[in-house]
């Protein structure tokens, strides 16, 4: 079943849960909450989208424990801590740990929106860019070492009277290779096979 982007709230104060999923739908953002970093772990897959709002001092596990735990099953939705602001200097240790932002409470209410609506578009496009890359990633799986070593000499910007030359081949050969590597790629042009090859690293 396919995922929706959400903003998954984590704060064990159920008055903060509800203004913020409020705040969230007032501008069009889908979230879902829950009252405590345990709840959240144990709904957690690597298939929830979006990104999360996690209070920094919650009863039981902390937002910090909860993040630590996140990084260990490597989590990749940015995290943005709701912090107080005594806890500023943990917070800032989080973006060193790879936390997408903080922000202090009591926050900005359109602030914090923006924010994670800037964290849903950060989380979409690294999702693409990695949907991208695995699809490249099983076109070359697709191809034949021979096919591979063509490619190589097509990269090169060789001609192929050139790569039969230096493959020992027929140039009729070489173009049925030249076909078939277009073809698997889902490209048109050396150029094209050069521009998807450029974007996958």
């Amino acid at each position: 079943m396919t995922q929706v982007a959400l903003a998954h709230i984590v704060d064990d104060d159920e008055a903060i849960r509800d203004a913020l999923a409020w705040q969230f739908e007032t501008r069009g953002v889908a979230s879902r909450s829950w009252p405590s970093a345990e709840a959240f772990l144990a709904d957690y897959s690597d298939a929830l989208q979006g990104c999360i709002v996690l209070d920094i001092r919650m009863e039981g596990m902390s937002g910090l424990e909860c993040f630590d735990r996140l990084l260990d099953l490597r989590c990749r939705m940015p995290v943005i801590f709701l912090t107080g602001h005594g806890d500023v200097p943990l917070a800032v240790a989080t973006l060193r740990k790879g936390a997408y932002h903080f922000i202090e409470k009591p926050f900005n209410d359109n602030e914090l929106v923006n924010i994670v609506i800037e964290a849903l578009r950060h989380d979409a496009t690294a999702r693409e860019l990695e949907a991208g890359q695995a699809s490249v990633a099983s076109r070359l799986a697709s191809l034949t070492t021979r096919e591979r070593e063509v490619m190589e000499l097509i990269l090169a910007g060789k001609f192929n009277k050139v790569i039969a030359d230096d493959l020992d081949i027929a140039m009729r050969t070489v173009e049925v290779h030249r076909s078939r590597i277009f073809e698997k790629m889902g490209v048109r042009s050396a150029v094209e096979l050069s521009q998807l090859l450029a974007r996958k690293t």
